[in-house]
């Protein structure tokens, strides 16, 4: 175990373990992606948040296990607005299976992003995705991959890179490959601890031509609108909608900023009705005093 890896919590320590552990696919892959940017500015267009709603049977943070059909909450998702899907891989810890990717990138339009921790270029020809995560405190370690082998590794097979970073040093290195969509993890490996600060705090570092998407800890409508006022371009969701009707719960995040809008312009009608009022009034009352 390195210095790094023994600032990781055991529970991801043990992950970063199986995902050592495991091969790859057979062959090297030739993806034809759904391109992401394009699905979050369509989004954008049609006034929803964007949001990558994740299909999370269970993870080491939440309790119990969801066990619908993974195809049927994922058509719900979409049905709810999702701009894209999150598929969990990862079985020993997630409960989550490629096969479940397949199935779920059959039945929806939308992208798909591979949720799983990949270590070694051979495990990116495993399954098809539209995009794949690429965590950088995973990489660079003993026994994988550097992050720059992997990003070019998975460029050449067509996904679309998804770096995550929780630091402003990760970020930096995400930056140095060219990545072009990144996202900023707000739990820290380390104690599982999560904390919305952490987006604020580094988002500002991100080039505008990056598409940028806030990860963890967002459980709430002011959750989103916090996330996006901070810089947001979409948000990758789990729990939040996987815990209760996942439609109902997709499309209440994902029209968060159309309910502002809404308020927001209720707000100026009104006040644009009490000055009219008011200037109604004065004139009334410059007439009365002219006809005495």
């Amino acid at each position: 175990m390195n210095a790094s890896e023994d600032k990781l919590a055991p529970e991801v320590r043990s992950i970063l373990a199986a995902a050592r552990e495991r091969s790859g696919g057979e062959g090297t892959l030739d993806v034809d992606a759904r391109s992401f940017p394009e699905a979050v500015a369509t989004a954008e267009a049609a006034g929803r948040v964007p949001v990558v709603a994740e299909v999370k049977p269970t993870s080491p943070t939440t309790d119990g296990e969801r066990t619908d059909d993974p195809v049927a909450l994922a058509r719900e998702m979409v049905a709810g607005g999702a701009t894209a899907l999150s598929v969990l891989t990862e079985p020993e810890h997630f409960g989550g299976s490629t096969e479940n990717l397949r199935r779920i990138r059959e039945a929806v339009d939308v992208p798909v992003l591979r949720k799983d921790f990949v270590v070694r270029e051979e495990q990116l020809d495993v399954v098809e995705s539209d995009l794949v995560l690429l965590i950088a405190r995973f990489l660079d370690e003993d026994d994988t991959d550097s992050l720059a082998a992997l990003y070019e590794a998975a460029e050449e097979r067509g996904f679309q890179p998804l770096v995550e970073v929780h630091t402003r040093a990760e970020l930096d290195r995400a930056l140095d490959v060219g990545a072009e969509i990144i996202g900023i993890n707000n739990r820290d490996l380390g104690q599982l601890e999560v904390d919305l600060g952490t987006f604020e705090r580094l988002s500002p570092h991100v080039p505008e031509d990056v598409t940028l998407l806030a990860e963890s800890g967002v459980a709430s409508v002011d959750d989103v609108r916090r996330m996006r006022a901070a810089g947001a371009d979409a948000l990758l969701i789990g729990t939040a909608i996987m815990d209760g009707d996942v439609e109902t719960n997709t499309e209440r995040l994902t029209t968060a900023d159309a309910e502002r809008t809404n308020r927001d312009s209720t707000a100026e009608a009104a006040s644009t009705d009490a000055t009219a009022v008011t200037d109604a009034k004065t004139t009334d009352t410059a007439t009365d005093t002219d006809t005495r």
